[in-house]
């Protein structure tokens, strides 16, 4: 389905070309021909690597093991939490290649884990993400994303720190719910079309896809499955190397599934943002605008649907040896284990900083409000709550391939009425490992 809306969006804006300026895929703001696509269109996550860690054209491979103590391995499956010690091995491969034209990323991490006790969650895992951008014309440009992930622990991921994005986009899935232990297959895709028609104007087309599936229902009491299908259109144009200014309008569909029933929720959002670009790899934005949702509920119950703001706000930077980026959002959305539409509020923040040649830490959060605007959907009596996640971890380089890391993370939510979170809300771990890695360089 993304592969079909991606052609048709190549189809109607077409392929012009405008000059034959040869810049490299990535542009920036000092760039006097060629235009940034900023944050609130975009869908792209901020770069959560400092500038003097970042590598092209090598492909990376290596091996982690982990230990871990989870003083809530089961979730909601008991009334008493249930403590455990987990050991892990992470493979992964990782391809970074840049050319003139296109730059691909991708990754991919299997996971396996088992557990001292509680043998029955033992688990395997995939992690993988890929990104393409290509360069179809000197001012048409095509990025395609790509995020899949199988797991039955939030907690079991190469990197904590980087599954809190920050994103610049209304358009990006919000987590309704986080369910720390559940088995669950999740995919993200995304696919941005920009045009530059002039030096200083652009438009653009955006398709995105989401699921969620929770594979084991009875391990998830009160959550449910999702879909999410959306799409924008966007003006974007450059009043300076550092002002841009423009306006969108964004359709999402997000369909839940409750046991025998569906609930549909649509929402059509005209923004309008400005962002500002106060170095190269400093940018801070903002859009707003209206926003109406209309929330289907089945036959028996009457549809919820009107009119609300729409807000979002955003800081990023990727300085040399640190990276930082905060972002907020107030909007209507649905899925990620709620049934309905629901007002979100939420505040996302992740820093990485290089603290010597071998030593570097990070820390990432997020703390949502979830407020339903659908309060007699069928089975919901009331979901509304909060959450809370905190992850920070501390690195040491052990000479060119080993490395050893240390963190902790932790997870609070406040769902009284959601079977799987109410009994045990709060999940704590505290992980150690060490790992091997080598990089290649690429054609060289």
């Amino acid at each position: 389905m993304l592969t079909r809306a991606v052609l048709t969006i190549v189809l109607l804006v077409g392929v012009p070309v405008w000059s034959q300026v040869d810049n490299t895929a990535t542009p920036n703001p000092s760039d006097d021909t060629r235009m940034l696509t900023p944050p609130p269109v975009s869908g792209a996550a901020y770069a959560t690597t400092p500038l003097g860690a970042e590598r092209s054209n090598y492909i990376r491979g290596g091996l982690t093991f982990t230990t871990a103590y989870t003083d809530n391995v089961l979730g909601g499956a008991t009334t008493n939490p249930v403590s455990d010690v987990s050991y892990s091995v992470w493979p992964s491969i990782a391809l970074d290649e840049t050319r003139p034209r296109r730059h691909l990323v991708f990754s991919y991490s299997p996971g396996f884990t088992f557990y001292q006790r509680t043998s029955e969650r033992n688990e395997a895992d995939h992690n993988l993400t890929a990104s393409f951008q290509y360069r179809i014309s000197p001012h048409v440009t095509l990025d395609l994303r790509d995020s899949f992930q199988k797991s039955s622990s939030f907690f079991n991921q190469p990197d904590l720190v980087a599954a809190t994005p920050v994103s610049g986009s209304a358009q990006t899935p919000v987590t309704g719910v986080i369910a720390p232990t559940a088995n669950r297959l999740g995919n993200a895709a995304n696919a941005v079309l920009s045009y530059q028609f002039s030096p200083y104007g652009m438009v653009g087309a955006t398709g995105t896809f989401n699921n969620q599936r929770y594979l084991d229902p009875e391990e998830v009491p009160g959550l449910y499955d999702s879909d999410l299908y959306g799409g924008s259109v966007f003006y974007n144009h450059r009043l300076s190397r550092m002002h841009y200014v423009g306006a969108s309008y964004q359709y999402s569909k997000i369909l839940s599934y409750p046991v025998g029933a569906q609930t549909e929720t649509e929402t059509h959002t005209v923004f309008l943002f400005y962002t500002l670009y106060l170095r190269p790899n400093l940018s801070l934005s903002f859009s707003g605008g209206p926003q109406h949702y209309d929330a289907t509920q089945g036959l028996l119950l009457p549809p919820a649907q009107a009119w609300t703001p729409a807000v979002t706000a955003n800081l990023g930077w990727q300085g040399q040896r640190a990276a930082f980026a905060v972002g907020y959002s107030r909007i209507v959305t649905g899925g990620g284990g709620l049934l309905g539409a629901f007002h979100a509020n939420s505040i996302n923040a992740s820093a990485r900083y290089q603290l010597t040649r071998n030593w570097s830490a990070g820390v990432a959060g997020s703390y949502s409000i979830n407020k339903s605007v659908t309060q007699f959907f069928l089975l919901q009596s009331n979901q509304d709550g909060h959450a809370i996640l905190g992850s920070a971890s501390v690195q040491r380089r052990l000479g060119p391939h080993f490395n050893v890391e240390a963190g902790y993370s932790r997870v609070h939510q406040s769902y009284s009425n959601i079977a799987a979170l109410a009994t045990a809300p709060d999940t704590n771990r505290e992980y150690i490992s060490i790992s091997y890695q080598f990089a290649r360089p690429l054609g060289r």
